[in-house]
């Protein structure tokens, strides 16, 4: 196995500390932020996990013969995670109910409650606000998290589809999709009538399992294996998609999300997902 080491700044002694603990082979930069300590020994998984949670740096195991190429479809949740924001949560500022529909999102996102009920309940909260309002979100508020593009792009070198798929609303997706380069994205419509919103959303609403539904549906036209897919997210409605997956990847996720995931990036951006995915 090989042990890559992620943060901001790694200490060079915290290296070497892990390389005598797993009896590493050689440190071998990857990136500013990332190492990748070769043939490793992943007995003591314990130690190396509670070491690196100590010195706030992200860890994980990947076998020495994983290669890039291997994958073939990356399917990201948006709201969290492929950007900063819950855009529902800004949207809600607009009519000064960030609060109500936070702590709406905050409980949706640690499984507390259902996603289905949790979306209804939020979006009726916004009837009546004009639709201009999603606009200055996407313009004002809307960022990509840390590493994104850098991870698209690496995506996209390496042959692998994207899926973004969203417990969120179409009016991102559909927007995110050109600038990014992305191949499918799915997410829930929201009602407009006389440019206002009327607190409901159309059709089936894209809950945990319709996110996993996505995922395979994808899967399948791409003719591909479960050992070929990626998945990433940050709540509770990611985890059915995320089982779905071959290598699942919390990103500065709830802790019910955390303990379910392959790796865990934390202290990182996205682009702390390539090591992961093995060799280029």
């Amino acid at each position: 196995m090989n042990l890559i080491v992620q943060g901001p700044d790694i200490p060079t002694p915290s290296l070497k500390q892990l390389a005598k603990l797993t009896g590493a082979a050689a440190i071998e930069a990857v990136s500013r932020t990332a190492f990748r300590l070769l043939d490793a020994d992943d007995r003591p998984r314990a130690e190396v996990a509670a070491f690196c949670e100590a010195h706030q740096l992200d860890c994980g195991w990947v076998p020495a013969e994983r290669r890039i190429r291997d994958f073939g479809l990356l399917v990201m949740d948006m709201d969290s995670t492929l950007i900063t924001i819950e855009c529902i949560d800004e949207i809600a500022d607009m009519q000064g109910l960030k609060p109500q529909v936070s702590a709406i999102t905050e409980a949706a996102m640690r499984g507390e409650i259902d996603f289905a009920e949790s979306l209804r309940q939020r979006v009726s909260l916004l009837a009546g606000l004009d639709q201009s309002a999603l606009q200055r979100v996407y313009n004002e508020r809307l960022q990509l998290s840390p590493g994104a593009e850098t991870l698209l792009a690496a995506a996209r070198a390496a042959g692998i589809k994207t899926l973004l798929v969203s417990g969120g609303f179409t009016f991102f997706t559909e927007r995110l999709q050109p600038r990014l380069a992305l191949d499918y994205t799915a997410a829930n419509t929201l009602e407009v009538a006389d440019g206002k919103l009327t607190g409901r959303v159309l059709g089936d609403i894209v809950d945990a399992q319709g996110k996993a539904d996505w995922l395979n549906r994808v899967r399948a036209e791409l003719k591909l294996d479960r050992a070929q897919v990626i998945a990433m997210g940050d709540g509770a409605n990611d985890l059915k998609m995320m089982a779905e997956a071959c290598i699942s990847i919390a990103y500065r996720a709830k802790p019910v999300v955390r303990a379910q995931a392959s790796y865990a990036l934390n202290q990182v951006g996205l682009d702390g997902v390539i090591p992961l995915l093995g060799l280029s």
